[in-house]
């Protein structure tokens, strides 16, 4: 049975929300909250399987219930509010603070909203299962040339923020390619990109099916298709069938296999495994592998399985990574 516990401050909602979770089989009601500050006193006590954390509430906001409940009392936390779609900003926040994805608030009768509503529910549990959270202590896209050498980034929760940090330090001169996957829905993922090209001195933009990556250019893989190396192009596909889509391990894998002759894989935070074994392939083929470390992760899961199975060649705090990624992509190609 799994346990939810509802964090919002309107009637309604709650009502909406509590009507879910008791009309479907496996789910059952651990709390209610009414603002952020009582949701972190609660999981303190009484940790769930999964939160539906609403954004907009008096006190402490979602966002900040999400950052603190991350760093005390890790627990998958899936956004539930208002509107997606008219507050990607804030979503984006609260995934930088450790939220896992995000939905809009059903009303009652609407099927179609309700279904995504439990779909979500259901994918958030299976890819965050409790063994895999770890406390932590104006687009204008250049045209050239493909890339020889490519940056190959994964994360999940907390992911959009660490790219930022990352992404905003480095140069609009840089000489290599960078392709990330991002754990992400495929209804905003064009907004996470409009959102890291925004704040970033390269351009960012959504990968193209057929396309090579060009060097001094970000590609974000789209949501709900794998993202793929084919013969140094990208593709997408459907195979295989995981319970995220894209997925780190399967385009970190087809890129040892085929893609450009010189890369480097980095592991960003996010929970379960995803990424540690495609950047053990990174590593046995000769490539450098990068693993964020605990101290900076918002989750630190994903990192960890990269340390524990030796994928990592080195591990860095968030802060050191852009510098890395410089100084390699103007290292000599051996």
């Amino acid at each position: 049975m799994m346990r939810i516990a509802i964090v919002n401050d309107s009637p309604v909602a709650v009502a909406m929300l509590r009507d879910v979770v008791e009309g479907e089989e496996g789910f059952a009601e651990a709390w209610v909250a009414v603002d952020g500050a009582e949701a972190v006193e609660k999981c303190r006590t009484d940790l769930p399987d999964i939160i539906l954390m609403d954004l907009f509430m008096p006190g402490l906001g979602g966002v900040e219930a999400t950052r603190q409940i991350m760093r005390e009392t890790p627990c998958p936390i899936l956004v539930v509010t208002g509107s997606v779609d008219v507050n990607v900003s804030t979503v984006f926040e609260a995934m930088g603070a450790g939220a896992i994805d995000a939905v809009s608030t059903p009303s009652f009768g609407a099927a179609e909203a309700r279904r995504i509503l439990v779909e979500k529910i259901r994918s958030v549990a299976t890819i965050a299962t409790p063994s895999s959270i770890h406390r932590r202590h104006p687009l204008a896209a250049r045209r050239g040339r493909a890339a020889d050498s490519c940056v190959l980034i994964g994360a999940s929760a907390g992911g959009p923020a660490a790219l930022m940090t990352i992404l905003e330090q480095l140069p609009a001169s840089l000489p290599v390619a960078i392709v990330i996957v991002q754990h992400i829905d495929e209804r905003f993922d064009s907004e996470l990109a409009s959102w890291l090209d925004a704040r970033s001195p390269l351009p960012v933009r959504l990968a193209e099916d057929g396309e090579e990556p060009v060097a001094g250019e970000v590609l974000v893989a789209k949501g709900g298709r794998h993202l793929i190396f084919s013969y140094h192009r990208l593709r997408y596909t459907d195979t295989p069938d995981l319970s995220y889509q894209p997925s780190v391990d399967v385009l970190f894998e087809s890129a040892a296999a085929h893609g450009p002759s010189r890369l480097l894989g980095i592991i960003l935070t996010g929970m379960g495994r995803d990424g540690a074994r495609g950047l053990k392939r990174l590593a046995t083929s000769g490539h450098l592998t990068i693993a964020q470390d605990e101290a900076t992760a918002a989750i630190y899961g994903m990192p960890r399985a990269a340390a524990e199975n030796g994928a990592a060649r080195e591990i860095l705090p968030l802060d050191r990574i852009a510098s890395r990624i410089e100084a390699w992509s103007n290292s000599p190609i051996p």
